[in-house]
């Protein structure tokens, strides 16, 4: 068996399962197999695979046609210009949330030392991101999540970030450390009801407390701002990621705790999904 054939195959079943990229996912699933890269596969495609290597590739393929996203199976992604560490614990870091990331550097460009805050710190993907950028920012993590706080200093070593980051394990409302020039946050925000609308990628494996934001969708950003108008420095940039349809009951929200709207930045798709806003 080549790898030209083992991935025809296989793009076959995951077809018929619905599996939008299908040839994409069997090649990143190939390299997991034989511990290469893709172009080492694209590169030799009548190259003949072991017999170890395809059964492993056989079992990445099962698992990818009931609905397991590729970053769960190969226990990484890309994010920003960085890999990062991701099992089934943490929420799968998307590329619309390197709007924030966008936002921070370009709001602090000329400050060569700020301290900011990650509320709800998931795998580490902002923060980090933030410090591998901005050599002299100190970053500070929360997550109720134990898994979530593990995997974000994991990943904070991995990039060599971690004598800049301090990661906790707290829900938002028990924690009262520090003052921060910026506080960012990608909350859960979707509606409960909505959840059983999501892809079975999202709904069947990633962790339904980064997903569930309450019956309104409110519920978390409702907690973040609330705690961010405590902790965050007079002019200081809170930054929040939302839904497509929330930005009117936001606004509202930022508003009754004293911030002003500075911005709101729209997705890939044209969507409202970030407002920039400064406490005043």
């Amino acid at each position: 068996m080549n790898f030209e054939r083992a991935i025809d195959i296989a793009n076959t079943e995951l077809k018929k399962k619905k599996i939008k990229s299908s040839v994409l996912d069997c090649e990143i699933l190939m390299s997991k197999a034989i511990n290469n890269n893709r172009e080492f596969i694209i590169l030799n495609p009548k190259k003949e695979i072991k017999d170890s290597s395809y059964n492993h590739f056989k079992k990445l393929v099962y698992e990818r046609s009931k609905g397991k996203p590729i970053a769960y199976i190969t226990g990484k992604k890309y994010f920003w210009k960085y890999e990062f560490e991701i099992n089934e614990d943490v929420l799968i870091p998307r590329p619309d949330t390197e709007i924030i990331i966008e936002q921070v550097l370009n709001i602090f460009k000329n400050r060569s030392r700020i301290n900011f805050l990650d509320i709800g710190v998931g795998s580490g993907c902002i923060l980090l991101s933030i410090l591998k950028e901005k050599k002299d920012f100190l970053g500070t993590g929360i997550d109720m999540s134990y898994e979530c706080v593990k995997l974000s200093k994991t990943n904070a070593n991995k990039l060599g970030v971690n004598n800049r980051a301090k990661i906790f394990k707290s829900d938002v409302d028990n924690f009262n450390f520090g003052k921060y020039d910026l506080i960012i946050s990608n909350p859960p925000y979707i509606k409960k009801l909505d959840l059983k609308y999501l892809d079975r990628d999202v709904i069947n494996f990633e962790p339904r407390l980064a997903l569930d934001g309450g019956l309104e969708g409110l519920s978390e950003i409702r907690k973040v701002i609330a705690k961010s108008s405590e902790l965050i420095k007079k002019k200081g940039k809170l930054i929040l990621e939302i839904a497509f349809d929330q930005k009117n009951e936001v606004i509202k929200l930022l508003k009754d705790k004293g911030f002003y709207i500075n911005n709101i930045v729209k997705d890939f798709a044209k969507n409202d999904r970030c407002i920039v806003s400064t406490k005043i």
